[in-house]
């Protein structure tokens, strides 16, 4: 029991999530303790993209050739620098920085967001998306979805130029969900948890086992799932009132929140195109990348340096 209740799930219990909980079982069981004696040893494997490029765990972005690439990667918080250092996890404190030093920096010519993500926290998700949608606005930003961008993280996908998936990726999982832990019998500690708030704060802590808790519950989710669907509409130009029958598996607008390979995605208007890794990297840096100086060999640079030379000549014959 103590191990299950150190590991990063535990940690994150009862906040309200934008995050595709199937596919985050692996990362929500993951113990922070063991993570942190770990972490001192850098487990995370650095992020190697095309063209020799290479992202070290830890890091936020780098740049090559005028390309800055910006991993979005892990169970994503507002400004967990913990989980940043010891499972090179972005943040959204973390994404807005980097997204206003990119913009400020005339040396770089578009970003690539190399995105494996299930999603994470609702709180801070919004800067994040709107700073990369600031960004996307200086200079062309391009997602690349390898293999996963899940709630939260396509909330932050959606605000780029493009999105691009590999062979097998998914997207989507857009909603929000909250899990929330109520004690009823003696924890574990053998006492008798009780929970008291002020007379006029009921709603401070919801009881899920109360009607009134979960309409309040319910409440917080839809109010950020109609936040949810408002950037995903800005940043891919989908009329709002279309995205929830456009999102929903069924006729019926409330069954959305599901996750979609390439085909389902693109007929779904939330990508653009399909493509490998390494074909990605190639294109992008062949659109956007800074060509290497060479040494002038002919033309106006050549006939430049054929009258110094004779400048010179003509100054050693006097």
């Amino acid at each position: 029991m103590k191990r299950e209740r150190n590991t990063v799930g535990a940690r994150l219990a009862g906040e309200v999530m934008a995050l595709d909980l199937r596919r985050a079982q692996d990362l929500l069981a993951l113990d922070q303790g063991d993570a942190m004696v770990a972490g001192l040893r850098r487990p995370a494997m650095a992020l190697e993209a095309n063209n020799g490029l290479r992202v070290e765990p830890g890091e936020r972005f780098a740049v090559l050739r005028g390309v800055a690439v910006v991993p979005v990667r892990g169970i994503l918080t507002h400004g967990s620098a913990l989980y940043e250092s010891w499972f090179g996890w972005a943040t959204y404190s973390g994404i807005e920085d980097t997204a206003a030093q990119l913009a400020a920096d005339a040396d770089v010519t578009a970003v690539i967001l190399d995105m494996n993500s299930p999603g994470g926290l609702v709180i801070g998700c919004e800067a994040a998306a709107e700073a990369i949608r600031s960004l996307r606005a200086v200079k062309p930003v391009h997602a690349l979805v390898n293999p996963l961008a899940a709630s939260a993280a396509y909330l932050i996908a959606s605000q780029a130029t493009s999105i691009t998936m590999t062979p097998g990726a998914l997207v989507g999982s857009i909603g929000t969900m909250t899990e929330v832990l109520q004690p009823v019998q003696p924890s574990l500690y053998g006492d008798q948890a009780f929970i008291i708030t002020s007379s006029h704060a009921r709603a401070k802590r919801p009881d899920p086992t109360t009607e009134v808790g979960r309409a309040e519950l319910q409440r917080f989710a839809d109010e950020a799932e109609a936040r949810f669907h408002q950037a995903v509409s800005l940043g891919r130009g989908i009329a709002l009132e279309e995205l929830p029958a456009l999102l929903s598996v069924t006729d019926d607008p409330a069954d959305g929140g599901a996750s979609y390979e390439f085909e389902a995605a693109l007929a779904r208007r939330l990508v653009d195109g399909r493509e490998t890794r390494a074909a990605f990297y190639d294109r992008i840096f062949a659109q956007h990348g800074l060509q290497p100086r060479r040494p002038a060999t002919g033309g106006r640079a050549a006939l430049g340096a054929q009258a110094v030379a004779a400048a010179a000549k003509a100054i050693a014959a006097t």
